[in-house]
Parts: structure tokens; C-alpha cells; sequence
């Protein structure tokens, strides 16, 4: 079934359409990609979900669940966690911390309760340590656990990101140029996470990004913007070989 649906989404900043009359359904269980180069959407698209943008028109919904209905700090209650293009963690605390932070969606206690640190507060603290473990565990963090973000290598920040977004045990989770700037290792290391994100955890992805080797190896779905209008949608290989994208990308180098 479709857990996430946009209907003839169209998005103007001014006399610019960002986004033009685009439609598109992720099923529950898939890896989905949005391809293009630069300028052709693919982020916008991750903020109007996300509910930073408001689109003039179209409706987009999650679990049945009218999106635009609703504020962007109510969005990841829905069970909707995502990362960022540019690293968006904080520098200066640990790894853990970090991670704690996205168990905020899980939080049930009040300010009181937290005050005077109740039985119920120290089982929800236990509770949100042991969550963010198992995502320690499952992405190799261990050796980072107590580290400064701000001392780590790019690469180990990015799967920091991935690590916060996972702790709040989202149903749908948005990765945004998950590869960017990784080494060959590391966004090997990337493809393994993504398709046990999938098979393991239950998760459904829907992600940017440019590294079409990643795109083919990883996705069941994908779908080519160029100036926020849908060029071609289906296999990653059905995609790849569509006319319009080999004329648009394909033809000047830029495949993604």
C-alpha cells in the first residue's frame, strides 16, 4: 500500500516553479530515489514533506494522514525522520547525545515529572539509552560513542545523521544525498545500511541522491526530476535508459 502519496504538488517562490504538478507514491517497504542535477527539486520535495514549505497547490499525504494539515514540528510524530544535504547535528556534544536527541518524539513524561527525576523518568531514560545502543551497534559507532562531533571525520558525521534520524524509529525515512562526499568504502558501507534499514528495521526510504551506482544497487523505485517536473519514473535501469533522461542527463554527463 501507499504510505506516502503527493497529488499535483506544485510549489512557486515568486515567478519560480520549484516544484510543477508532481505526483508520486512510495509503498510501504520500498527504497525510492529522487535523481536530477542541481536545481531540479529533489530537496524541495523533502521540504514540503518535512512541512517547511506550503505548496499553492496539491495535497500530500503520509499513513492516510493529511500532511499539509499539519505543522512541521508535528511531523515527526507521523513517523517521519529525515537528514539533511549540509551535516545538521550539534558540534560541540557527543555522538550519544546526538542520537538521544531524536528519541524526543518518544518522550511521555512531563516537565514535573523531569524536575524531581521519578521512577517513570529513569525508565524512559533507560528505555531511550537502550534504543540508541542498538543504532550504535548497528552502524559501527561504538568507537565514537562518546566523541565531540565537531572532532569526527566527515564521513562518521554523516552516519552520526543517519544514527539520529534512526533513533526516533521512523516509519519513513528521508535521506538526502546520503553518499555525498563519502569515499568509495564509506558509500559501500552506505548501500549495506540502506538495504538493511529496509530489511532488517522495517523502514521505508525515500531518498536523494546523485550516485546513480548507489541509485541502481539499492532502489526498487526511482524518479528523474529536471525543473521540478517529473521527466520518467520506474526501475532504476528503466529510468536510466528513458530517452528524456539520457537526453537531459545522460547526453552532458550529468546522470543524476
Amino acid at each position: 500500500m501507499s504510505l506516502l502519496t503527493l497529488e499535483n504538488v506544485t510549489l512557486k517562490f515568486g515567478g519560480l516553479t520549484a516544484v510543477n504538478n508532481l505526483s508520486m507514491q512510495v509503498e510501504e517497504g520500498q527504497v525510492f530515489a529522487l535523481v536530477g542535477p542541481n536545481g531540479a527539486g529533489k530537496s524541495t520535495v523533502f521540504n514540503l514533506i518535512s512541512r517547511f514549505y506550503t505548496p499553492v497547490s496539491g495535497k500530500i499525504s503520509f499513513a492516510g494522514t493529511d500532511l499539509l494539515g499539519l505543522a512541521p514540528d508535528e511531523v515527526p510524530s507521523l513517523g517521519i525522520a529525515r537528514t539533511f544535504q549540509n551535516i545538521e547535528l550539534f558540534d560541540q556534544a557527543t555522538v550519544l547525545e546526538n542520537l538521544l536527541v531524536g528519541r524526543h518524539r518518544h518522550r511521555s513524561t512531563n516537565l514535573v515529572q523531569q524536575m524531581f527525576h521519578t521512577p517513570a523518568v529513569r525508565s524512559e531514560e533507560r528505555a531511550h539509552r537502550e534504543a540508541v545502543e542498538e543504532v550504535i551497534d548497528f552502524l559501527d559507532l561504538q568507537p565514537y560513542r562518546n566523541s565531540r562531533i565537531a572532532g569526527l571525520p566527515y564521513g562518521v558525521r554523516k552516519v552520526v545523521e543517519v544514527g539520529r534520524a534512526l533513533a526516533s524509529k521512523p516509519r519513513l525515512l528521508l535521506l538526502d544525498e546520503p553518499a555525498s562526499g563519502l569515499s568509495v568504502e564509506e558509500t559501500q558501507n552506505m548501500r549495506w545500511w540502506i538495504d538493511d534499514i529496509r530489511r532488517q528495521m522495517g523502514i521505508t526510504v525515500l531518498m536523494v541522491e546523485h550516485d546513480m551506482g548507489l541509485v541502481s544497487k539499492v532502489c526498487d523505485k526511482v524518479l528523474a526530476l529536471a525543473d521540478g517536473a517529473m521527466l520518467a519514473q520506474g526501475t532504476p535501469a528503466e529510468v536510466q535508459s528513458h530517452p528524456a533522461v539520457i537526453e537531459a542527463y545522460l547526453g552532458t554527463g550529468d546522470a543524476a
